[in-house]
């Protein structure tokens, strides 16, 4: 299972949000690439960027950054946050992005998605991020009804690679996972998942590498990494 830590972007610093609400961010660190280097250094494979200005604004405010770090690291780099369009993804994959996240825009735009897939097959990623059961938008900040079940069947048809499932009610609180709703998320989806959301502890590690049978391929750890409540290395070399 990949141990993923995330790095978040706003206004080119690493922050963590609270349950993703924009001004409760706490700056972590102010060298983005710095922050990178450790994580590579602690044996990330894989490492999860976030464009938080992108996210809020629906532009991507970080891609020099970003492309530094992709540029910089071994580790593969994952993108999303303000990915609306194919000149977009083109841009982040010809930065030396390994694959992009689009989230707003792929629900709300099947046309789009298809496009991107078709155009960059196996390097696009959706994030389904959900707030009490529900999937969530345009940074969090809104709230749509849609069924999820025919959402994911629909992602599988257009050849979304992975999907990455953020509970937006635990993430960034250190509150640990809930499992039964990461578990039913999981089994719901033909597509591999990444979860994200609330990670504090090996042990919650523990807990969600018990759905690796059902789709899960791996977690992202933020702000637990940051307060070291999780050791990265320790964790990359008990579960990946």
């Amino acid at each position: 299972m990949l141990i993923i830590p995330a790095i978040d972007l706003k206004g080119g610093k690493c922050v963590r949000l609270l349950k993703g609400e924009e001004g409760t961010e706490t700056v972590f660190s102010e060298y983005p690439l710095e922050t990178a280097r450790k994580w590579e250094n602690c044996g990330a494979s894989l490492i999860h960027v976030v464009d938080l200005d992108g996210a809020f604004t629906g532009e991507p405010g970080n891609f020099e950054i970003i492309r530094d770090i992709a540029n910089t690291v071994s580790s593969d780099i994952q993108v999303g946050g303000g990915i609306r369009n194919l000149k977009t993804v083109e841009k982040y994959i010809s930065a030396g992005v390994k694959r992009v996240i689009l989230g707003t825009s792929a629900i709300q735009n099947s046309k789009l998605l298809i496009e991107v897939c078709n155009n960059f097959p196996e390097k696009v990623g959706v994030g389904i991020d959900t707030k009490m059961g529900r999937i969530a938008v345009k940074g969090w900040k809104e709230v749509i009804n849609v069924n999820i079940e025919d959402l994911l069947n629909d992602l599988k048809g257009y050849g979304v690679s992975i999907i990455i499932h953020t509970d937006i009610e635990r993430d960034g609180t250190l509150g640990g996972v809930n499992i039964t709703a990461v578990g039913r998320f999981v089994k719901s989806s033909t597509i591999p998942v990444i979860a994200s959301g609330g990670i504090s502890s090996l042990e919650n590690i523990a807990e969600l590498s018990s759905l690796k049978e059902s789709g899960l391929v791996g977690v992202i750890l933020g702000k637990s990494i940051y307060t070291g409540k999780i050791n990265l290395r320790e964790a990359i070399q008990r579960f990946s």
